[in-house]
């Protein structure tokens, strides 16, 4: 582990002491365990069913032009992600 310091008010360092004494556990881990709870809890979440399914497809990376052109991604007139011509295109 690396050392640090950190500064607190006044207020917060007795609550902590207070808490140390009452859970009879070292601040240093309440700190470290405060703030891993704080990271885990503050990281943002996947975008609703990002990784909810599985394709069972491999390599779409080495075959994204195609699965590109298959959905008539750049296609003139056409919306990206089906292929069907847009209204008044064509």
């Amino acid at each position: 582990m690396k050392r640090t310091t950190i500064y607190f008010e006044p207020e917060l360092e007795a609550l902590l002491k207070a808490e140390t004494l009452r859970r009879k556990r070292p601040m240093a881990e309440l700190i470290r365990e405060a703030v891993r709870e704080y990271l885990v809890r503050s990281r943002p979440a996947p975008p609703p069913g990002a990784g909810a399914f599985a394709s069972g497809i491999a390599d779409t990376a080495e075959r994204s032009e195609e699965a590109l052109a298959a959905t008539g991604f750049g296609e003139p007139g056409a919306t990206p992600r089906t292929g069907i011509p847009r209204k008044g295109a064509g």
